[in-house]
């Protein structure tokens, strides 16, 4: 394998190449309205820019069109969106298979970064209908014969992932380093746990409403009352007063009580508080730790009982406790700290390399 170092993509010769000249299979997806949607572990990929394209997971078998190791591209909503999907999957009218048979992996997600530079040029407004994608054409490196060079994607994207692999075991390493002392920690059933109301403990600061309208694309988290994608819904450029970082997301509408750590910055829906600590600051293991508590809430708050601003407040949660009778911050953080330790532990374990 060459070195990624040395695979220089400028120091090759690039050509365009219409999009149905290498795909043999060019085909969109099926209409499958949300309230046909049956619950299930199938993918279900549609036109959003996140999660590899899965807007959920549905078990429809019928009138539906399924797709397998091949490329998607989002012809409306998040429009030029690209994505390898490895697996078997139901696809959305939303959504153009891209499928040949001279690709793999590798190669398939090195002309999907190439196709996803289509959304210069699209917008929600000006689809990618089927009559256009026809006509689009992609850069790609090619041989002395000016045919594309799969066996050079293939190598580049290769030394790519191996390089990330690399810096990710480092980084593992060197994380259990740092992480060691914390592996003898008392067991939750050893501690001593008190009820405390959320707002003894936080500061809860309400969101902004953001309208779809109003959205100007951007790269700042915009955090939404989902259950999935650690909260995040769009990315935009807009700013407003609930801009925050470091702070505890919960939905008290959506898909309530659902709550996710915060460590950039973001900007936040009207159906989202923000939670931060009073009397200490905050860090990811302390608002990982009182995560979980809070989601221990989930059912109470179903079958028309909603988790509304006033019952957020008031609402209690088990902590462990100081001698003090005061939440024991210390605990938290260097429980959670041990947590991630034994994960990252089990990790190269599962992958046989050294600890």
């Amino acid at each position: 394998m060459k070195n990624s170092t040395k695979m220089d993509l400028t120091n090759i010769e690039w050509k365009e190449f219409f999009l149905h000249d290498i795909f043999e299979e060019i085909q969109r997806g099926k209409r499958l309205k949300k309230s046909d949607h049956k619950k299930g572990i199938d993918p279900y990929v549609s036109s959003t820019s996140l999660n590899n394209g899965i807007g959920g997971f549905v078990r429809n078998k019928d009138k539906v069109r399924r797709f397998s190791n091949c490329l998607t591209i989002a012809n409306s909503g998040s429009v030029g969106s690209t994505f390898y999907q490895p697996f078997e999957f139901v696809a959305s009218d939303h959504i153009t298979k891209l499928k040949s048979g001279n690709l793999n992996k590798y190669t398939y997600q090195f002309i999907s970064i190439l196709c996803f530079r289509l959304n210069e040029k699209y917008s929600f407004n000006r689809e990618i209908n089927d009559r256009r994608i026809q006509r689009e054409k992609v850069l790609l490196p090619t041989t002395p014969k000016g045919m594309p060079d799969y066996a050079f994607m293939e190598q580049y994207m290769r030394s790519k992932e191996q390089e990330k692999i690399d810096q990710y075991h480092s980084y593992i390493k060197n994380r259990i380093e740092e992480l060691k002392d914390y592996k003898k920690v008392e067991l939750l059933e050893e501690r001593e746990w008190g009820e405390f109301e959320i707002e003894k403990i936080f500061k809860v600061k309400s969101g902004k409403r953001l309208t779809k309208a109003d959205m100007k694309k951007g790269k700042k988290p915009f955090i939404g009352a989902t259950d999935s994608k650690n909260g995040i819904t769009e990315f935009v450029s807009n700013t407003n007063v609930s801009e925050d970082c470091n702070v505890l997301g919960v939905n008290y509408n959506g898909s309530v009580v659902e709550n996710f750590y915060h460590p950039y910055k973001a900007i936040f829906s009207d159906d989202v508080k923000r939670l931060s600590f009073k009397e200490v600051k905050g860090n990811k293991h302390l608002f990982l730790f009182v995560k979980s508590q809070i989601l221990k809430q989930k059912k109470k708050y179903q079958y028309g009982y909603k988790f509304n601003g006033a019952r957020m407040n008031n609402q209690k949660i088990l902590l462990p406790i100081n001698q003090k009778q005061k939440p024991d911050y210390v605990y938290m953080e260097n429980y959670m700290k041990w947590i991630e330790y034994e994960k990252l532990v089990q990790y190269l374990k599962y992958k046989k390399l050294k600890v």
